[in-house]
């Protein structure tokens, strides 16, 4: 049974509201997927805080026209699920891990920031680490001074212990 008019205006009106703080689509077709695979899929979505969704193209074509991401709509076609993002390389990540794994699912193209991306330019987003990555990484750099002064004052204490007794 297909989508009554109303239905059709609330699907654009959520992909919309999505759209306005996304920074990331990529679009994947997933023909000949299984049903478990692909909750699989929706619960890593889920996890990372991706909107992912099997969606009607001309439907999403209406949502992302006037917005940055209306270069995408030339390559909706045939049956896609689409991966949004607020993260910038989250949905890249989750759709193209699954791909790794899975040869049914097929990137199709993206759009980061306005600029449109080809399967390699989806895959390249996906090897960038993520927010949480970077923010462990700068937390390890600003620790490291720290912890190398506190053992270097630990050792002069040492070495001064050592020299009195």
């Amino acid at each position: 049974m297909g989508l009554n008019l109303d239905d059709k205006k609330a699907v654009v009106a959520d992909v919309s509201a999505q759209l306005s703080g996304a920074q990331t689509i990529v679009v994947a077709e997933y023909k000949g997927i299984g049903v478990a695979q692909l909750t699989r899929l929706r619960a890593q979505a889920r996890k990372s805080g991706v909107y992912l969704r099997v969606l009607k193209n001309t439907l999403v074509r209406r949502a992302v026209s006037g917005s940055p991401f209306a270069g995408l709509a030339e390559h909706m076609s045939g049956p896609l699920i689409y991966g949004i993002s607020q993260d910038p390389v989250a949905a890249a990540k989750v759709l193209n891990d699954f791909a790794n794994t899975n040869d049914k699912l097929v990137l199709k193209a993206g759009c980061h920031a306005g600029k449109l991306l080809d399967k390699a330019g989806v895959q390249a987003l996906a090897s960038i680490p993520g927010r949480e990555e970077l923010l462990a990484r700068l937390l390890g750099v600003m620790q490291a001074p720290v912890a190398g002064f506190a053992i270097a004052l630990a050792a002069l204490a040492k070495q001064r212990e050592e020299a009195a007794a």
